[in-house]
């Protein structure tokens, strides 16, 4: 099994929405055999979007694993949503794959959600390939795209494509195939065969002169790769083609390169070669480093555990999605290392619990197929597990590693819902349990008042888990109206010293607290960290202190609003052998938090969200209009083909009801995007009305 993980391709299809990754996916599943006809987005006939509330709305909600075969590599694909509110599906899944296939629309060109996977993808260092999709429509520009990479993603783009024509039928110059610059050759595919017989040919005359400088610049590239490659180019002004790959692969995997690709997917042109690419550019998975984590068991930290990608090492694997079904849940794991085989116990090092895995299963979308084994650098599903939830590791229990887990932006929208009858209180509870175990971006929290809250990403995912919850739950829901999700923090630093002192059944409990609270910015919502003299305190009052101030910290302030970027820092604490109890210390901290919050002043924050409206331009005017009207701050606006961009940073409670507001505003004309962006201080108004003044 270990000779064929160079063998292996784990892969995202990324991008903004509409850009076409299922449509390209399909073409994919298509052409390797795995399909028998071509499913269509608009008519809810592909694969990937099988869910009925993919099907219904045309769009991507969750992520799908597939398993393809091209040439000699096994393929394991994932196509993600493109809509922001589902962002979390394109993170966990690009945590755990090798290599990416972004896709760009040649007539949309670099889009808000572009950036948004642009930005994901360097964070988790994935390399990837682009391709430009849509040539045959309308305003299609392949080198303004390209170009688009350099500029607003600081991206590397090199061309091994250039597209033959642009736009459809009846242009004198309608799209209808593409240049290999490598290979030197024109290649058309024939629509009568949907593609599959491809034509190889002279690259046209009026294109030779455009080619020869392009392929000039790969050549350049290549050779600044390697002494041996440069002195071959400098002697002879050219390169074998398969040292032009080697180098290309070489310089795609280290992150150094994004070579660009162009095609039609929804007319079959120019899919085969991004399987080409996938097998000759992208990492497998012993082309990555071995994967790094922490040993869970050790007392004190030694160093970093690694993990090589070979079946003779230990296992390991990270769970990176939870869907529930008719079976029960699945877990899509990762193996990073080691052999998964069903019917073994695996180390959570979470919960410090061994888990059953009672079968594994290999995943074609809502297809599985049972298998007994699954070695290194494989994606595959496990039944079994019952306390694991995503972003846990998985492993031997006599040679234990953590792993970094998965970590997702907070929640920027709830709304409150309740059961159609009392009856159905205790089933909704648990709906929501398992939902909120499935989606690591949505929160659901009962309320003091008997109100059950449920927090999202965006209307749309909300509405999304409302339909879920009827539609697969039988569950009858009542909802009230969207609200924002605020923050709270602190105005200024300050300290604040807790006391606690009582008299038990003549038994004296004491303790003091002294903490600094100050605004901070990072990762962390709520930081805590400890200035404590060494052996003031036991070791264990210590972390008992410290987890009663992070968890008072974790609960409401003054506007009853979670807490959020503040760092407590502990100076003092008082320690009595007799009088300071487990008790005395954790309400002593309670009670010097709660004076620091007073004592600083509270600010309430509020989302703001990154905003980019397309529009054609006789609609701009009132678009900005109605955006100065809600509060918006206009960044740029700028013409892109026949449309104009405008961009905005908007407070998300002015911005509900937009979608319908902007089509009216543009006779239907107009799209945007909307995601969360950062918190800010609210307005005064804003804390005057939560105040109920």
């Amino acid at each position: 099994m270990s000779s064929d993980i160079d063998k292996i391709r784990n892969i995202g299809i990324i991008a903004h929405i509409d850009a076409g990754k299922t449509t390209t996916t399909e073409r994919i599943l298509f052409y390797t055999g795995e399909s028998h006809c071509l499913g269509d987005v608009d008519k809810g006939t592909t694969i990937t979007d099988d869910n009925p509330e993919e099907q219904q709305r045309g769009i991507t909600i969750y992520s799908a694993a597939v398993t393809c075969h091209w040439q000699d590599c096994t393929i394991n694909l994932i196509d993600t949503p493109g809509h922001v509110d589902f962002t979390a599906e394109v993170e966990r899944s690009l945590r755990v794959l090798d290599g990416g296939v972004v896709i760009f629309s040649a007539r949309e060109g670099v889009e808000a959600q572009s950036e948004t996977v642009w930005r994901q993808s360097n964070k988790y260092r994935v390399p990837r390939i682009c391709f430009i999709n849509k040539m045959d429509r309308l305003g299609a520009d392949f080198e303004r795209v390209f170009q688009q990479i350099r500029t607003r993603l600081a991206g590397n783009p090199l061309a091994i494509q250039m597209p033959i024509g642009a736009g459809s039928p009846p242009t004198s110059n309608a799209f209808e195939g593409v240049i290999d610059l490598i290979g030197q050759r024109a290649l058309y595919f024939d629509r009568a065969t949907e593609g599959k017989t491809i034509s190889v040919r002279e690259i046209p005359e009026e294109y030779q002169e455009e080619a020869s400088v392009r392929r000039r610049q790969i050549l350049e590239f290549a050779a600044l790769q390697d002494e041996a490659a440069l002195t071959t180019y400098m002697e002879t002004d050219d390169l074998p083609v398969e040292v032009i790959h080697n180098l290309l692969r070489k310089a795609t995997v280290e992150g150094q390169v994004q070579l660009v690709l162009c095609g039609a997917s929804l007319n079959n042109i120019g899919v085969q070669p991004i399987l080409d690419a996938v097998v000759r550019y992208l990492p497998s998975p012993v082309d990555k480093p071995p994967v790094e984590g922490t040993n869970p068991i050790a007392k004190k930290v030694v160093g970093p555990e690694f993990r090589k990608p070979l079946d003779s090492e230990p296992f390991c694997g990270l769970v990176f999605k939870i869907v529930a079904d008719a079976h029960g849940e699945l877990c899509f794991v990762r193996v990073y290392s080691g052999v998964l085989n069903g019917k073994s116990r695996m180390l959570n090092p979470r919960t410090g619990k061994k888990e059953l895995i009672s079968q594994v299963w290999r995943i074609q979308a809502s297809h599985r197929d049972k298998i007994e084994e699954s070695g290194a650098g494989t994606i595959v599903g496990v039944v079994g597990p019952k306390e694991t939830v995503t972003g846990d590791t998985l492993c031997e229990a006599n040679h234990p590693i953590a792993l970094e887990s998965i970590h997702f932006p907070d929640t920027v929208i709830s709304m409150v819902v309740e059961p159609d009858s009392s009856a159905e209180r205790k089933k909704l509870s648990e709906t929501l349990k398992i939902l909120a175990k499935q989606d690591p971006t949505f929160l659901a929290k009962e309320e003091e008042n008997g109100q059950t809250t449920i927090s999202g990403m965006g209307e749309l995912h909300l509405e999304v888990i409302r339909h879920r919850m009827e539609r697969d739950y039988g569950l009858k829901v009542r909802v009230h109206k969207p609200r924002v999700s605020y923050r709270e923090t602190i105005a200024v630093p300050t300290e604040a010293e807790g006391t606690f002192h009582r008299q038990t059944a003549g038994v004296a409990q004491s303790a003091r607290v002294k903490l600094k609270l100050e605004p901070y910015q990072g990762d962390e919502q709520i930081k805590v960290e400890s200035k404590l003299k060494p052996n003031s305190l036991p070791k264990e009052l210590v972390t008992m202190l410290e987890t009663a101030v992070k968890d008072e910290a974790k609960g409401c302030g003054l506007f009853g609003c979670p807490l959020s970027q503040i760092k407590f820092t502990i100076l003092e604490a008082d320690y009595s052998q007799i009088e300071t109890t487990d008790v005395a210390i954790q309400a002593a901290a309670v009670d010097a938090v709660r004076k620091g919050l007073q004592q600083a002043g509270v600010v309430l924050l509020e989302p703001i969200m990154k905003l980019e409206v397309q529009t054609p331009e006789e609609f701009l005017g009132n678009i900005q209009s109605d955006l100065l009207a809600r509060k918006s701050s206009i960044l740029n606006t700028e013409p892109r083909g026949e449309l104009h961009i405008l961009e905005a940073e908007a407070p998300l409670a002015r911005m509900f009801g937009y979608s319908t507001q902007v089509r009216s505003l543009s006779q239907g004309r107009a799209s945007y995007s909307m995601e969360p962006l950062r918190y800010a201080p609210a307005p005064q108004e804003v804390m005057n009305e939560m105040l109920g003044h």
